[in-house]
């Protein structure tokens, strides 16, 4: 929750941010005071017409005045629609600096991997709203009022100087001192508004993107009932702020009757009569009126704090290099989180020491052992993995193939630290994966997941959350190895080119490239490639997968998953599983001589492409 002090700060930060456009909001605030003093001008002068009509007098000297109310009513539509234009040109400009700035800081964080989708959206979204209705909602309205009220004050004191000594008081109750009773009575509820808007829109991407994998962890129940507790927890806090804002609303109507009440009292005792009452009655009742806007504006501002902390913390956070991609993952946990890192569903405050027997871990090469590995996702039910047994030393490469549902994907997520063994152990380096910090491990062990996720971003962008310290020849060589550097030259905007929500405006092929290149730059120790050719014409499949195996530093291993067995004769060993269990082992030409799944689908895979080649027109 954040404190006063730190909302003060994140208002400062904002406003520093806002120096750039000064001019331009200085602008808005000046035409929002002569919309509102428009407005209170047109109540006195019309009220004065109607009063001094009632006694009949020559029409020319009510001529001004009927020149004064048309003119005073077009002109408060003229400012305020100038206002609006000046206020939101200028709102508008400095948000895009704020977004991209969030997005780039986003991307920096050291705990990219562990950032859920969902919290990164709200940050992006409302909580850099939070910032334009800082300015748009809370410091022009709040000054425009200020200002007017000093200027009814004045013209009050024309008419009577006791008479504007009570409209004051009256001006100080509305504005300063019913705005900080609102503020504290809905500080603390407002604070946890922004948080809980964040974590239910994490569990909005958790309960549609991660759907299937809820439903095969057995979480579905467990998350929806995480999703309503939320919800309800956001509908009562929403509830009060809406009881104590009617309440506020009420106290500060009852305060602009009685101010204008009292005027009108303290004029007849000044000698003040005829229509100069009725007109400073109806010009205090405005005038309030407009003071009462500093009570919106304080509501708004302490709705506000929460998300303004959330920009403000992430904009002034040092740059800090680190691996990993931003992905969805699940509900606690999800066997393929979407990202480079591989370590969706981790949570934790990062920092922690490793324990006992690990060593800090990083991109460097490392030796993985499965040592009879047992996965159950629910209790009683036949084991995803059953006893399964693997060294992966560092520089070996090797493939993990088998039907669907064998257990391939699962063996992926036990990899990558999302999915914890019912039975036995994974080693990394000889200790224990789970004993390694959280924000340490996908530097170590990561790659392409099932599913990746394209951002609504540049090809930069995307590319970058995989190692943000990254530059144009890391990236140029990243994306030549995933055969897409040839894509992002034709493309007019090259690097900058934006790819559309979850890579909208990429073919399937494409995002898949692009995301593999994600993968190759970020370069763990272990590099995990689930189906990384995955919708990819066979010629291009081969390709790609060589030159990504090439693209892979010396030393780091390479545990491939995938459903072509074409382009594995160069890997050390191929591990075929089915049923969670290993069924064959070997090299490739040992694997295709022998009776076996493995031969069985190397004839029908070399059969179904020969089929493909010759149906294909050649160029």
């Amino acid at each position: 929750m954040s404190t006063g002090g730190d909302a003060r700060a994140a208002e400062r930060a904002v406003l520093r941010l806002a120096r750039p456009y000064l001019g331009r909001l200085v602008g808005a605030g000046l035409l929002a005071a002569a919309t509102e003093f428009a407005g209170l001008a047109l109540m006195a002068t019309a009220t004065w017409l109607l009063m001094s009509a009632a006694g009949r007098p020559p029409l020319d000297r009510l001529t001004v005045a009927i020149v004064a109310v048309r003119a005073l009513a077009i002109s408060r539509g003229v400012f305020r629609y100038t206002e609006r234009l000046a206020g939101h040109d200028a709102v508008l400009r400095m948000i895009t600096d704020v977004r991209a700035g969030v997005f780039a800081a986003l991307a920096a964080r050291r705990d990219a991997a562990r950032q859920r989708t969902g919290d990164a959206l709200s940050r992006l979204v409302s909580d850099v709203e939070a910032v334009q209705d800082l300015l748009l909602r809370v410091l022009v309205p709040g000054a425009a009022a200020a200002t007017v009220g000093v200027l009814a004050v004045a013209g009050a004191a024309v008419v009577s100087l006791p008479a504007a000594g009570v409209l004051a008081l009256g001006l100080l109750v509305a504005g300063v001192a019913l705005p900080l009773a609102a503020t504290a009575l809905t500080r603390h509820a407002a604070d946890q508004v922004a948080p809980l808007r964040g974590a239910l829109a994490t569990d909005a991407v958790d309960l549609t993107h991660g759907a299937a994998d809820l439903a095969a962890f057995g979480a579905t129940g467990h998350a929806l009932a995480a999703a309503d507790d939320r919800a309800r927890r956001l509908a009562r806090l929403e509830r009060r702020l809406a009881a104590t804002g009617f309440a506020v609303d009420a106290a500060g109507v009852l305060i602009a009757g009685a101010t204008a009440g009292a005027v009108v009292v303290t004029a007849l005792r000044g000698g003040v009569g005829g229509v100069l009452v009725g007109v400073l009655a109806v010009g205090s009742l405005a005038a309030v009126e407009v003071a009462l806007a500093l009570v919106g504006a304080a509501r708004q501002r302490t709705q506000l704090r929460a998300g303004l902390v959330r920009v403000a913390a992430l904009l002034n956070a040092p740059e800090t290099g680190g691996a990993g991609g931003a992905g969805t993952g699940g509900s606690g946990a999800t066997a393929g989180g979407a990202g480079t890192a591989g370590s969706g569903a981790r949570t934790g405050d990062g920092g922690a020491a490793p324990a006992a027997g690990a060593t800090a871990v990083g991109p460097a090469p490392h030796d993985v052992r499965f040592d009879e590995v047992t996965v159950r996702y629910r209790a009683g039910a036949a084991p995803a993995l059953d006893r399964f047994t693997l060294d992966l030393p560092a520089g070996r490469r090797i493939a993990v193939v088998g039907p669907s549902g064998a257990g391939k994907s699962t063996l992926a997520a036990v990899l990558t630290g999302t999915v914890h063994p019912a039975e036995g152990r994974v080693a990394l380096d000889g200790a224990d994966l789970s004993a390694y910090p959280e924000e340490e491990l996908p530097r170590a062990v990561g790659g392409l997941l099932a599913e990746a996720y394209v951002f609504h971003a540049t090809v930069r962008e995307n590319l970058l959350l995989g190692r943000p310290a990254a530059d144009e020849a890391a990236l140029t060589a990243a994306t030549r190895a995933a055969g897409l550097l040839d894509w992002v030259r034709a493309q007019p905007a090259g690097w900058d080119t934006v790819v559309g929500e979850e890579g909208g405006q990429l073919s399937g092929g494409q995002r898949q490239r692009l995301a593999l290149a994600r993968a190759l730059l970020a370069a763990p120790g272990v590099l995990v490639l689930d189906e990384p050719t995955e919708g990819l014409d066979p010629a291009a499949a081969d390709a790609v997968l060589a030159s990504a195996l090439a693209a892979t530093p010396a030393g780091h291993s390479v545990l491939l998953i995938s459903h072509r067995l074409s382009g594995l004769a160069g890997l050390d060993e191929i591990v075929v599983l089915d049923a969670g269990r290993v069924v064959q082992r070997g090299r490739h030409d040992e694997l295709v001589a022998a009776p076996g799944w493995y031969r069985d689908q190397w004839l029908l895979q070399e059969a179904a492409e020969r089929g493909y080649l010759a149906l294909t027109p050649r160029p």
